[in-house]
């Protein structure tokens, strides 16, 4: 498979100089009724101005001479080639691509939404102009089928598979470079070079996301109740070490048992305490 190589075509001033010159002579010789003199330097001075070409910077023009690729010009002014090669122009500047939202299927089957942004630009002009029929439809294509493999490669979350250490929603580094890796070597044969890949959008689809939202919502509850029992718990040691260190009142285990009662009841309750004065003992 070639690659590209660079050429530097000629100077176009110079040959604006020599076109002007032509020019100059088709009128006198015309004028002095020189007429095969004249039509010389008139043809030559056609053939001359379809040599003339001009690249911007971050452009690039691919030179075909006949169906032979001669080159590439990617240094930027005004030049003069061979007036019968055909031009094809390439721009070198970087692009920014937004894939549509895909619903497609996560590892363990749940389906998802989810969309890339992919910073691209084109690296060989070869490539890009012959190897493929369209290099922009090209990008697009395969930036579908890699977020499409890489939905399957990883589960969304980790609540249908609790082995899994990556997953979509909570490792986006690794992710991301998964598939930066899977596009460049995807948009290689296509002369691009991929400058950043990340995941632009991803959600539950519509089907599931409630249910999913739910579910959420559930296992952070748990984990809160998890918590709030586990310090309720450390307080209640806490205050009955106290007070048995303290001798501030003997309690029997029935008293005990009581106590820790109401106070986990407290500190585990969803509401405020409502405090209730006792002006009786303990066991009234």
């Amino acid at each position: 498979m070639r690659n590209e190589s660079i050429i530097k075509p000629l100077n176009g001033y110079l040959f604006f100089i020599i076109f002007l010159f032509l020019l100059g002579s088709a009128l006198y010789y015309f004028a002095n009724e020189v007429a095969s003199m004249g039509a010389l330097a008139a043809v030559l001075a056609v053939f001359t101005i379809k040599g003339f070409f001009i690249v911007n910077p971050n452009k690039s023009l691919v030179m075909v001479l006949f169906g032979k690729y001669k080159g590439t010009v990617k240094e930027n002014g005004f030049f003069w080639t061979n007036p019968f090669y055909r031009r094809i122009s390439i721009s070198l500047r970087a692009r920014n691509f937004d894939s549509d939202k895909v619903k497609v299927n996560d590892k363990v089957g749940n389906p998802i939404l989810i969309s890339v942004i992919l910073v691209w630009k084109v690296e060989d002009t070869h490539k890009a102009a012959f190897d493929v029929d369209n290099y922009e439809y090209f990008v697009r294509i395969q930036t579908d089928a890699a977020v499409r493999k890489l939905a399957g490669s990883y589960p969304y979350d980790n609540f249908d598979d609790d082995h899994a250490e990556v997953t979509l929603r909570s490792g986006m580094d690794t992710v991301n470079d998964a598939l930066e890796d899977e596009l460049k070597e995807r948009l290689e044969m296509a002369g691009i070079e991929v400058l950043e890949a990340r995941i632009g959008y991803l959600a539950y689809a519509q089907e599931i996301a409630g249910a999913m939202l739910k579910r959420q919502q559930a296992t952070a509850i748990v984990a809160a109740r998890f918590k709030i029992v586990e310090g309720a718990v450390g307080m209640v040691e806490t205050a009955l070490s106290e007070l048995s260190k303290k001798n501030i009142i003997e309690l029997d285990e029935d008293k005990k048992a009581t106590m820790v009662s109401n106070l986990m009841v407290v500190l585990c309750g969803d509401r405020d305490a409502s405090p209730v004065i006792n002006t009786g003992t303990l066991t009234q």
